[in-house]
């Protein structure tokens, strides 16, 4: 195993999988603490093993989008002067439409996840982002959203 797959086959220890995949659970634990860099990897995982053809796979990648937007939120309130990370909003902003397009195409519901949810948190933030002109960023610690993941009925 190599060193990267490694340390993202840790990122899942200990997760109750809730009957599902559990580096899918996984993505959600993460993603909750805001953890949004860990969320993006075990999830990216799972879309890469099963492929970018699969069924699921514009689904996951729309998660791992989402996650991504919420990494360049996090860079950019933690250093808001860096010469970087000043610049992430934006970013930030392109990945929460590309998540949208990704998850779109699933209906209502996917894999347990009510998508309009999702699709909204990113409608909301967007909004925020382009009327400050990505100067103002909406995500501060503690105050992340945070996704539910149902159990899988059997």
């Amino acid at each position: 195993m190599s060193g990267k797959a490694s340390r993202i086959s840790e990122l899942w220890d200990g997760i109750d999988a809730r009957g599902r995949d559990v580096r899918y659970a996984a993505y959600f634990h993460h993603f909750n603490r805001e953890d949004y860099y860990e969320a993006h990897d075990v999830l990216e995982s799972l879309w890469l093993e099963e492929g970018r053809q699969a069924r699921g796979a514009a689904f996951y990648q729309g998660l791992i989008q989402l996650a991504g937007a919420f990494v360049h939120m996090r860079k950019h309130f933690e250093h808001p002067g860096h010469r970087v990370h000043q610049q992430r909003l934006a970013p930030a902003y392109r990945l929460l439409g590309l998540a949208e397009k990704n998850l779109a195409g699933y209906g209502e519901e996917w894999e347990g996840i009510r998508l309009e949810v999702i699709s909204e948190l990113a409608k909301e933030i967007k909004s925020v982002l382009s009327s400050g002109e990505f100067q103002k960023n909406p995500w501060s610690p503690k105050q992340g959203p945070r996704l539910g993941l149902p159990k899988k009925p059997n």
